[in-house]
């Protein structure tokens, strides 16, 4: 660096057509080189600024989940919650794009070539339409209302926040490992959909694997996780004696491996008390074509089971477990 001002040239000294001398004319060839390094970063600097500001804002609106105990969180949507969907169901809503995703950094994707649904348990806007979902609908057995508005914790965080958040969750995972997934609504309805057509969404996939999330609204005192098996009916739209083996290779799976996921215990008040229950009265089981299970992840009713179920980082475990039960099971059935 030159302790002084340059020497401005001297005009006369130049040839005739030639151009005049640039500002780094009187600095040494090491001088003039540094000199347009420095501009260059200055350059490179500018651009990059912009981009780094952008993602740090996303990075920051995604992070602002709330933790166990406070209200309602923020969703997170997931990579693929934007993807166009390449089919929907009626009413607005649709039910994913079925692309298989990217691939999870290791190249492998043992889940290549099959199909699962995801049943994201009720809807965050049934509370607006009561007389909607309070129409019956046939679920083969009986008639039902068409859904529910699901349970809440004390601090009003819904079953259908919480499974639509897991949902996305697990879709995530289980398209890293290779499969197409689909969801049966993305809480974008106006209400629904009603059970019948939840369960008829597997069935046109032609479903490898459904499974629908939901958490338990049982007394307060009560708390654990449990997977709901089809019963096997055969009763006017219902007949799940051909899925009801299947159904419960799956629910095991998917029982074994959320609980070593979580840590969470089997609901002691639900069905065998080992993590499985089996009904014959749930529209979404009961009009099954192909392997469905039910899967309740604890009781929003229970202080200790809401505090895991509100908290981002317990869902991401709870979210893994679902990913490798259904996995297991996938790669056992082939």
């Amino acid at each position: 660096m030159s302790n002084g001002s340059p020497i401005p040239p001297d005009p006369n000294s130049a040839e005739p057509g030639a151009e005049p001398p640039g500002p780094d004319a009187s600095r040494t060839p090491e001088q003039g080189r540094r000199s347009r390094l420095g501009r260059r970063a200055l350059i490179a600097l500018a651009v990059l600024t912009p981009t780094a500001f952008a993602g740090w804002l996303v990075w920051q609106s995604a992070d602002q989940s709330a933790g166990a105990g406070s209200t309602a969180p923020t969703l997170m949507p997931l990579p693929g919650s934007s993807r166009p969907a390449s089919g929907g169901l009626p009413g607005g809503d649709s039910g994913g794009s079925g692309d298989s995703g990217s691939a999870d950094g290791t190249g492998d994707r043992p889940l290549r070539g099959t199909t699962v649904v995801l049943d994201p348990g009720h809807n965050p806007n049934n509370r607006y339409h009561a007389a909607e979902i309070n129409r019956a609908v046939d679920i083969g057995t009986a008639h039902k209302e068409c859904d529910t508005t699901g349970t809440a914790t004390a601090s009003g965080y819904s079953e259908a926040e919480f499974t639509l958040d897991l949902a996305r969750r697990v879709r995530a995972g289980l398209r890293a490992r290779g499969a197409t997934v689909e969801m049966t609504h993305q809480g974008r309805r106006p209400w629904g959909p009603c059970v019948d057509d939840r369960a008829e969404a597997g069935n046109r996939a032609d479903a490898d694997a459904v499974v629908s999330l939901h958490a338990d609204g049982a007394p307060a005192s009560a708390r654990g996780f449990h997977v709901i098996l089809p019963e096997s009916v055969n009763e006017g739209k219902a007949d799940t004696r051909a899925v009801t083996g299947p159904s419960r290779d799956l629910g095991r799976e998917l029982a074994d491996a959320f609980r070593e996921s979580t840590g969470s215990k089997p609901a002691p008040y639900a069905g065998d008390g080992e993590g499985t229950d089996t009904r014959g009265d749930l529209g979404g089981l009961n009009l099954t074509r192909v392997p469905k299970v039910f899967l309740e992840c604890g009781n929003m009713r229970n202080p200790r089971d809401a505090a895991q179920l509100t908290d981002r980082t317990w869902r991401a475990r709870a979210a893994r477990g679902v990913v490798d039960g259904v996995a297991h099971y996938l790669t056992q059935k082939r």
